[in-house]
C-alpha cells in the first residue's frame, strides 16, 4: 500500500488525525529509529488530540459566545484591584458546575462581568462541560418565538439541561412583561440540577422593578442565591479608562 493509499484508507476510517500526521511521523520514525510500537503510539496520540480539539471547537461553537476571545488570559485584573480574583479562579475550576451551584456577577457597565462570564464558560468547556451563552433579552426572545411556533417545551428542555447556562446583561434592555415568569420557570427547572451564571448591571434590590413582578423575582433570587456565588465587579469602567466624565455645575 502506498502512502497515498494509506492516507485515503485512514480518512475512510475517519482517522484524519493519523492521516494528517502520517508522513511526518514516518520521517520521525526513520530519523529516530522508532520501534513500531512507538510509531503506532504516536499516531494514536495524534488522533486522540485531533478528536479532542474538534470536540472543544464544536462545544465553543455551540456555546455561541458573543466575544469568543474573552478568556481569563485576556482579562485585566489590575484595573479594578478590589476584584475577588480568588473567587473568579475558583469558579474557573468548574467545581461549582459539578456541585450544581449558581453564580451572579453584579456591577456597573464596563466592569468586566461579560468578559469574566464568557471566560469561565471557556474554562468549563476545557473541562468537558457543555455551555450555552445568551444575552437576557435574546433568551426571552427565543422563548417568545418558541411559544408562537409551538416548540416552547422543547426549547425550555434544551435550556434547562445544558450544564452551564450563562445569561448575560440582565437590565441592559427593556424586557417583556413575561420576563420574570419565564426566567423563574427556567431557573426552577435548573435549580440543583445544573448551573446558571447570570450577570446584571442592576443591584438585586432593583430586580422587582426591572422585571415587574416582585413575588416572582423573590422566588428567582431565592433559588439563585441558595447555592450562589456572588461576584461584585467594579467600580471603574474599563472602557472609560481614558475618559474623564464632565462634572455637573462646573464652569470654566
Amino acid at each position: 500500500m502506498t502512502l497515498a493509499e494509506l492516507d485515503r484508507a485512514l480518512r475512510q476510517l475517519r482517522l484524519s488525525g493519523m492521516a494528517v500526521a502520517l508522513e511526518a511521523r514516518l520521517r520521525q520514525a526513520q530519523a529516530e529509529r522508532l520501534a513500531p510500537l512507538d510509531l503506532v503510539a504516536a499516531l494514536v496520540t495524534d488522533e486522540l488530540v485531533r478528536r479532542q480539539d474538534r470536540l472543544l471547537e464544536r462545544r465553543r461553537t455551540h456555546a455561541r459566545f458573543r466575544d469568543p476571545g474573552k478568556t481569563l488570559d485576556t482579562f485585566d485584573f489590575d484595573f479594578n484591584k478590589k476584584m475577588d480574583r480568588a473567587r473568579v479562579f475558583e469558579l474557573a475550576t468548574g467545581r461549582f458546575i459539578a456541585a450544581h451551584e449558581d453564580a451572579l456577577f453584579l456591577g456597573p457597565p464596563g466592569t468586566g462581568k461579560s468578559h469574566l462570564a464568557q471566560a469561565i464558560g471557556h474554562a468549563a468547556i476545557q473541562q468537558g462541560y457543555r455551555v450555552r451563552y445568551t444575552e437576557a433579552h435574546g433568551l426571552l426572545d427565543e422563548l417568545a418565538e418558541a411559544s408562537i411556533d409551538g416548540t416552547r417545551r422543547e426549547k425550555m428542555t434544551e435550556l434547562a439541561t445544558v450544564p452551564l447556562l450563562i445569561i448575560d446583561d440582565l437590565g441592559m434592555r427593556k424586557l417583556p412583561a413575561t420576563a420574570a415568569e419565564d426566567l423563574l420557570e427556567l431557573v426552577m427547572r435548573r435549580y440543583e440540577r445544573t448551573s446558571t451564571l447570570l450577570t446584571s448591571n442592576r443591584p438585586v434590590d432593583d430586580w422587582g422593578k426591572l422585571l415587574g413582578d416582585t413575588a416572582a423575582v423573590a422566588a428567582l433570587l431565592d433559588r439563585l442565591l441558595h447555592h450562589g456565588h456572588v461576584l461584585k465587579c467594579g467600580p471603574r469602567s474599563w472602557r472609560m479608562r481614558h475618559h474623564t466624565l464632565p462634572t455637573e455645575g462646573v464652569t470654566q
